[in-house]
């Protein structure tokens, strides 16, 4: 049985991801920050399904925590052999001339910082010059890295161009060794967030549809299902791929 790490996954696309993972057979580590109850939420569903999953709190981008994270799932999961880089955060929706370089810090550290660092921890567990067997990593992206966030978030749209460089690189980096590497891109995705923001500010909603050929948002359930895709051996010809799933908002 293959084990997976998503990291940031208690709710939203991550948790969407470790349920559908552990439906196809992944033993699932739930990786949270401070959302433990909905970690733990996630677990219990697994669980009840007749999947294995545990809930593993480590804020991924410090590296002597991910250090610890990667030694837990060693020891209740067995060796790593798929990685969903997903945790992320927004930032504050500040325009750059009103931006604080404390909050820009952090918003990298959350998403850029974090990939790097616990892809480098999963390599040393799959490459095949680590002793390893392979394996896949997915990277979870955004169609604002293809337009900007303007006026609002093109400090978390600047990170997610960092992560669509960083999966092309990677993936040629790590191809001997076994290891695909991929970017999934998705839209608006009605997470609880989503859902919550949506209702309070319609107009969010109208802007983006507005632009969506596919005049819907996606479900959680969408894109969870094509990060699984990019995760399996249905994809064992795939790496480096950058794969739009945004109704049509953004193309490459």
């Amino acid at each position: 049985m293959s084990v997976l790490l998503v990291t940031g996954s208690s709710r939203g696309i991550g948790a969407g991801i470790c349920i559908e993972a552990a439906k196809r057979g992944w033993k699932v580590c739930v990786n949270y920050a401070q959302s433990e109850e909905e970690a733990l939420a996630v677990v219990s569903d697994i669980k009840g399904a007749g999947g294995k999953a545990v809930a593993v709190q480590a804020d991924v981008s410090q590296e002597d925590q991910v250090v610890e994270l990667y030694k837990q799932i060693d020891k209740d999961l067995g060796l790593l052999t798929g990685l969903v880089n997903n945790v992320g955060t927004n930032g504050g929706g500040t325009r750059v001339d009103e931006q604080s370089l404390h909050a820009l810090k952090k918003l990298f550290e959350i998403n850029v910082y974090s990939y790097f660092l616990c892809s480098k921890y999963a390599i040393q567990r799959m490459a095949k010059r680590h002793g390893g067997q392979g394996g896949s990593i997915v990277n979870i992206s955004s169609a604002a890295s293809k337009h900007g966030g303007p006026f609002t978030y093109i400090d978390y749209a600047a990170s997610k161009g960092a992560i669509d460089t960083f999966s092309v690189g990677l993936a040629k980096e790590q191809a001997a060794e076994g290891i695909r590497v991929n970017c999934l891109r998705p839209g608006a995705t009605m997470t609880e967030l989503s859902t919550i923001y949506a209702h309070e500010n319609p107009e969010w909603i109208d802007w983006v549809m507005a632009q969506v050929p596919l005049n819907r948002p996606a479900e959680v359930e969408e894109i969870a299902g094509t990060a699984l895709f990019l995760l399996s051996e249905e994809a064992s010809y795939v790496t480096g791929a950058i794969l739009d799933a945004n109704g049509g908002w953004v193309s490459p």
